[in-house]
Parts: structure tokens; C-alpha cells; sequence
């Protein structure tokens, strides 16, 4: 009897939180700050039925004040544009601000509209405590965007919501956000070869982009390449058909580029080489996948090894000479480019924190990254996913550098 008596206490006490529990829409309608996302979010009943039937959301929510850019802004009037925005900033699953950690996190989004989006499983959104800023809350988004979270938590019937003091950024093509990263050099480099639209189109990639000082460190070798070896050495940097963020990085493994050629990554001491160079900026976000920073060009036919005493990218290509750094002749960089202390981080910081995945993790990612798999969506427990989008994948540390 009295079992059954504490179980019909657990029950009344589970009964009454549920009721005293808001749903999502009195939960917007009833926050003052978010008054402006509540009457945008009214414009679009397809999505506001969306939210209304799914469940195990988290909703990253702009404040008034943040939302006032978008508003003042003409994107404003292209409906299309603000569903697709409004649509990234709800996360497939529920992440509750207890279980964000300095390794970061990737959440698929419901933006899968395949104009501004294509991710399979619909496009990511990093999540991570700041290291700094008394671990302030920081979800990340495209041209490294971020947006902290002022107000975390606030339960709804079917998920949580956190209210952050920017609106995120959709990522860009993998050519715009080169420019926006100051790599100007890989930029000019797809279109002096016809691969811009081909990149820019394509679906589930991650590419290692070398620095403007990479590019720059081989600059006898490269006048010299035929429009087919530029193509070919271009295409060995680029992993066609699988987003690979930096914890599929940190085992070693043997992957296969778009050239047909293989790559080797490797972990030496923290740090993560790609043949022989190393990562110095991870996860930068675009439309179709990944980059990643490299520190010099790689070259299919080197058998340099992975040298971690080396500060500086060693060339790849024997005989090599530097010079002007190329292909940038009539490149202009993006007038919004991403901020300097964003970009500006040591190299080391792109492998602190890792969770090592499994041996040959890389090569049979497939088109999507690690799984960090979770137990339960009930509050103080990690974060759960829905059935169709799966869960979150860890990733390092920010680390990004603007000027190569």
C-alpha cells in the first residue's frame, strides 16, 4: 500500500508540472522580449503548425532587440527567406543549457529548403559553452556568427527555448564564405579552374582549404600546373558525399578525395594533419558542408609526414618557392566578413577538448558526422533527438584565423 501511495504521489506531482508547462505558442505570447518573434512567427502558419505538432524542439529565439536588424533590413520583405531563417533556428532535438559543454555540439535545424540548405537531415547549428565570458551559452551559425544566450531554458510542452541576443546567419556557398574567410587564393583558384558552380552546388562535402600563406609558399609551382592539374590538385582537397566536423578528424584514418586520390589524417599530440598539413581553423560552416583550414597545399604525390614541432606549413611540393599569393587578381572579398576576434585563435585550439572517434570512423561517415547518442529529453538529461533528424555530433573548439 504505501508503494502504491508514492506512486500516486509521483503521478499527481508529474500531472502538475505538465499542466503548469506553457506551450511553445503562450510560452511566446506571454515573453515580452520575444513579442516581435511572436508576431513574425503569425505570418507563417505552415511553420507555426510545424512547431505546434512536433516534438523534442529547442527553439533558439531572437529578442526584440536582436530581431530589429532583420526588420530594418529589405531581406525583410522575401518571405521565402525569412521561413527558411525562422525555420533555422529550431533545433531538431532538445538541448538543454545544462548539457552544452566547451566541446561543442552540431544540431540538425529544420532548414532543409534545399535554395539555402544542402545538408542531408537539414543544416547544422553549433552549440558550445564559451571558455571565457563566465561560459556563456553560444550557439553558431554561418560567417561564424554567434549568438549568446540571455535567458536559457525556458520550458514548453515540447522542448525548450533559449532567447539569444542575435539572430543566426544561414551559411553561404562554400565560394562566399572563402571570401568572407579571406581565402581569396582557394577562391580565385575554383573559378580560374570552372569549379565554382561545381562546389558551390554540391551536397554533403567538407573541404580543406589552404591559407592565402599556403597558397603563397608554393607560388613557383603553381603558374606552371595545365588548367586539368590545377582542376585535379583542387579536387584533391574536397571530400565528395560526406560532412566530416572535426571529431571525425581525430582518429587516423585513410579517406578518399574527389580526385580519387587518398588523404591521411592523422592525430599527433592534439593536433590534426591532413597528409602532411595541419588543421589550424575547423567547422566553418556553408550551405553544402564544411571547411577546414589547412596550413599548406597538399599534393597526392608527397610523402611528407606530419611534423608537430613545425609552427608553419611546410610545402608539400619539393623545389617549391614562395611568391605572390595567387589567383586573386580581380577576387574581392565579401564587404561581411567574419570578425577578427572570431577568426583569431591558436592552432592547438582546434584539437583541445576532442572526443576521439572510432578507428575508421571517417571513412564510413557517409554524408553525415559523429553521433553523440543521448538518453532522454527530460530535464537535467542530455539531449534527446527526434526520430527522423538523429542526434547531435561533437566538434572542436572554435578556431578560426582571417589574415593568412
Amino acid at each position: 500500500m504505501q508503494f502504491k501511495a508514492i506512486l500516486v504521489a509521483a503521478a499527481t506531482i508529474a500531472s502538475s508540472v505538465a499542466q503548469n508547462t506553457p506551450t511553445l505558442a503562450a510560452a511566446l505570447n506571454s515573453t515580452s522580449q520575444l513579442s516581435d518573434l511572436n508576431t513574425l512567427l503569425g505570418q507563417y502558419p505552415s511553420l507555426l503548425a510545424t512547431l505546434g505538432n512536433a516534438t523534442n524542439l529547442t527553439v533558439l529565439a531572437p529578442s526584440n532587440t536582436a530581431l530589429m536588424s532583420l526588420m530594418n533590413s529589405s531581406m525583410a520583405n522575401n518571405s521565402q527567406y525569412v521561413q527558411a531563417l525562422l525555420s533555422y533556428h529550431v533545433l531538431n532535438m532538445t538541448v538543454r543549457s545544462q548539457n552544452i559543454s566547451t566541446t561543442p555540439a552540431f544540431v540538425h535545424t529544420l532548414l532543409n529548403n534545399t535554395m539555402y540548405a544542402n545538408v542531408s537531415r537539414g543544416q547544422v547549428v553549433g552549440a558550445r559553452r564559451a571558455s571565457g565570458n563566465n561560459g556563456t551559452v553560444q550557439f553558431i551559425s554561418g560567417l561564424g556568427q554567434r549568438s549568446n544566450v540571455t535567458m536559457a531554458d525556458v520550458n514548453v510542452t515540447n522542448g525548450v527555448v533559449h532567447i539569444i541576443d542575435m539572430p543566426l546567419t544561414i551559411p553561404e556557398n562554400a565560394s562566399s564564405t572563402a571570401l568572407a574567410a579571406n581565402l581569396t587564393a582557394f577562391a580565385g583558384a575554383l573559378r580560374a579552374t570552372n569549379l565554382t558552380n561545381t562546389i558551390d552546388r554540391a551536397r554533403d562535402y567538407t573541404i580543406f582549404v589552404p591559407s592565402n600563406m599556403a597558397f603563397s609558399s608554393i607560388g613557383s609551382v603553381l603558374p606552371s600546373l595545365s588548367t586539368t592539374q590545377a582542376t585535379s590538385l583542387l579536387e584533391y582537397h574536397v571530400l565528395n558525399g560526406t560532412v566530416a566536423y572535426s571529431p571525425l578528424l581525430t582518429s587516423n584514418s585513410t579517406v578518399r578525395s574527389m580526385a580519387g586520390s587518398n588523404l591521411n589524417i592523422t592525430n599527433e599530440n592534439g593536433e590534426i594533419f591532413v597528409n602532411s598539413a595541419r588543421v589550424i581553423a575547423a567547422d566553418i560552416l556553408t550551405d553544402g558542408g564544411v571547411i577546414h583550414i589547412i596550413d599548406s597545399v597538399l599534393n597526392p604525390n608527397s610523402t611528407l609526414k606530419p611534423n608537430p614541432s613545425v609552427q608553419s606549413g611546410v610545402p608539400a611540393f619539393s623545389g617549391a618557392s614562395s611568391g605572390a599569393v595567387p589567383y586573386t587578381s580581380g577576387i574581392t572579398m565579401m564587404s561581411q566578413t567574419m570578425t577578427d576576434d572570431y577568426l583569431t585563435m591558436t592552432t592547438d585550439a582546434v584539437a583541445a577538448g576532442y572526443t576521439t572517434a572510432p578507428s575508421g570512423a571517417l571513412s564510413s561517415a557517409g554524408a553525415a558526422a559523429s553521433s553523440a547518442r543521448a538518453s532522454s529529453s527530460s530535464h537535467g538529461a542530455a539531449a534527446m533527438p527526434t526520430a527522423a533528424m538523429g542526434a547531435a555530433a561533437l566538434f572542436g573548439g572554435a578556431a578560426w584565423m582571417a589574415n593568412f
